[in-house]
């Protein structure tokens, strides 16, 4: 597959190399024909202008042009694929096809549109530091910058909107409109902030240069990661304190916030002030720890918060589609299933209850195992016979409080003999996921039968119950 730009506006910008390249193929394809170059492709090129009508997102449309790419790709050997601007330049659907390994892509650049903008603004984009980002994504990916900015694909009057709300602070120097650049109706306006939303129309060829924000997007929170570095520095207690130090003052903060939780009302919302605070506390010990790492220079908190992001993005394969799974939604068991999955694979774990922390109190190992196990099916119905089943909270709690009490009565340590039986269901779990092993069964799709099977010949080798 060959995928050549269309240069940023009118036909004159293509270049002539990817002009031959056109000539050169039978078999021409192209993202949008919302684009004043599209006409070099001749009449029979194909389109995908129809994706965007029939899906749901952009990152479902991005998707679905590039595996009727790979397709057609494989079907006729060699095509051409035609993209606005420069390849390599807010082209999702190009960054897609460089990813895959099924056909072999070969990309030729042109001039983009950012190359008209920096001629319009009469600027040195490298000698200011200019960034670049997608509208799109501003309020996170712009987050904590102060400029200057090029904002680009500005398309609706809604992301518009979402900008403008984005920025605590508005700057008070007129920032640049620029909008269909190397085109003849090309037009470049300098507003003040307060005027964008009234003054300007946008459309798909939208973007705004921003030379400085006051205040950064999210500045409550840089401000906050700049408070914690002054009282790391000034603070004789603060500059004191380790991660070991910190971990009674985060296991507090902690129960202080469960504890704001079951005193909030979900329908009223009284007990948000409280909830809001203690979650601030919390927030501090993250922010502490960070710094920490920071100061021996191992990690901060951008390298937190970008890990999480991707362990997250990572996680939800059929939210954030890649090449091998579609951008559809699975249900609460399945996507759970599916987290436990991706995680065993990730952490390189033997099995699925590895990583539960021994230091959990017992009741709440005992659920975490619980929890875990029931990702791979092998949990049978069980029907408690001690007394009428519990339908609260309430009279849960009530039963565990007569248990514990009759224990105490009876020279039994609860906490003790609930954490011998855990130790005996973990091993029951890991015996069953190393005899899957053994037989080469994958826990995670294996059928009930054959999860049934290994369950009774473990019981028949290793226990009674």
């Amino acid at each position: 597959m060959t995928v050549i730009g269309l240069g940023p506006g009118e036909p004159s910008f293509c270049s002539a190399k990817n002009l031959e390249l056109i000539e050169e193929h039978e078999f021409r394809y192209v993202r949008t024909t919302r684009h004043p170059s599209s006409c070099l492709l001749g009449p029979n090129v194909v389109s995908f202008d129809y994706i965007y009508e029939s899906s749901d997102s952009f990152d479902e449309v991005y998707v679905t042009i590039v595996e009727e790419l790979i397709a057609a790709a494989k079907k006729n050997q060699n095509i051409l694929y035609a993209v606005p601007g420069s390849p390599f330049l807010a082209e999702r659907t190009v960054q897609l096809l460089t990813e895959q390994t099924e056909v072999e892509i070969e990309v030729f650049p042109c001039l983009s549109f950012v190359d008209l903008a920096w001629s319009c603004l009469k600027i040195d984009p490298m000698e200011i530091g200019v960034r670049i980002v997608d509208a799109h994504r501003f309020a996170t990916e712009a987050a904590g910058d102060r400029g200057p900015l090029l904002v680009t694909q500005i398309d609706s009057r809604e992301i518009l909107a979402d900008i403008v709300a984005a920025v605590d602070s508005p700057p008070t120097q007129p920032v640049t409109i620029l909008q269909r650049l190397g085109l003849e109706d090309e037009k470049m306006q300098e507003l003040q902030w307060e005027d964008l939303i009234e003054k300007v129309e946008p459309d798909h060829l939208t973007s705004c240069f921003i030379p400085h924000l006051e205040s950064p997007i999210a500045s409550e929170l840089q401000k906050f990661v700049d408070l914690v570095g002054v009282l790391r520095l000034q603070c004789p207690w603060d500059s004191e304190q380790t991660h070991s130090s910190l971990t009674s003052h985060l296991l507090e903060e902690t129960y202080e916030v469960l504890e704001a939780i079951e005193n909030f009302n979900e329908e009223t919302g009284e007990g948000s002030e409280d909830l809001e605070e203690e979650l601030g506390d919390l927030l501090f010990q993250i922010v502490f720890h960070s710094r920490i790492a920071a100061d021996d220079a191992r990690f901060d908190l951008a390298d937190v918060t970008k890990g999480i992001y991707e362990k997250l993005r990572r996680r939800h394969p059929r939210i954030f589609a890649s090449e091998q799974d579609s951008p559809l939604r699975d249900n609460p068991d399945s996507a759970h299933k599916r987290w436990e999955e991706l995680k065993k694979e990730e952490k390189k774990r033997s099995s699925v209850l590895d990583g539960i922390p021994d230091a959990l109190p017992a009741l709440a190992y005992a659920q975490k195992v619980f929890e875990k196990s029931k990702t791979l099916d092998l949990l049978d119905e069980k029907t408690y016979t001690g007394g009428p089943l519990p339908e609260t909270d309430e009279e849960l709690g009530n039963i565990l409080l007569d248990l514990v009490f009759w224990a105490a009565k009876n020279n039994f340590e609860a906490e003790r003999a609930l954490r011998i039986a855990n130790s005996k269901f973990v091993a029951f779990i890991k015996n069953i996921e190393a005899l899957a092993e053994t037989r080469d069964v994958d826990l995670f799709s294996a059928d009930g039968h054959t999860k049934k099977e290994l369950k009774a010949e473990i019981r028949n080798r290793d226990f009674t119950d």
